[in-house]
C-alpha cells in the first residue's frame, strides 16, 4: 500500500491568486496555500527523515511542507492540484534510495584507459621538441 498524508493533518488557506484573470482576481479567494508539518505527521519515520533531507524549496526550516496551488479559477480544483502535488512529493520519498555496489573496472576498460593516456602523452612529448636557446 503506498505511503500517503492524511488529509486531517493539512491546513488550508485561501488567497487571491496572482496574474492574469481579470476582475475576477480582485475579488476572490481562488489560489490555495497547503500547510503539512512532516515532524507532527503520520508518515513513516524514515520517509519523514528522507522528505526533511531533501533540498526542496517548498519544504521550510522548520520542516513545514507549503505548496501553492493556482493553475485554475476554481478553489476545489486549485485544492485537489495542491493534495495532488503533496502526495506526490510523499510518494517519491516513500521510494527508499537504492545502495550503491561497488564496482571494479574491467580488465580491457584499464587497458584502453592506459593506451589513450600513452598516446596522449606522445602527442605532448612530440609537441616539446628540441632544446632552443
Amino acid at each position: 500500500m503506498p505511503v500517503r498524508a492524511r488529509e486531517d493533518e493539512m491546513e488550508f488557506s485561501f488567497v487571491r491568486a496572482q496574474g492574469a484573470g481579470g476582475q475576477n482576481v480582485n475579488k476572490v479567494s481562488s489560489a490555495v496555500q497547503l500547510r503539512f508539518s512532516i515532524p507532527a505527521s503520520s508518515l513513516p519515520a524514515e520517509v519523514k527523515e528522507r522528505l526533511l533531507a531533501r533540498a526542496d524549496r517548498r519544504i521550510a526550516a522548520d520542516g513545514t511542507v507549503v505548496i501553492k496551488a493556482q493553475r485554475s479559477r476554481s478553489q476545489d480544483s486549485n485544492r485537489a492540484d495542491a493534495i495532488a502535488r503533496l502526495q506526490a512529493l510523499v510518494a517519491a520519498a516513500a521510494v527508499a534510495p537504492l545502495a550503491r555496489k561497488a564496482t571494479k573496472p574491467t580488465r580491457a576498460s584499464q587497458r584502453r584507459r592506459l593506451e589513450g593516456k600513452a598516446i596522449r602523452s606522445a602527442v605532448k612529448r612530440q609537441r616539446r621538441g628540441g632544446e632552443e636557446g
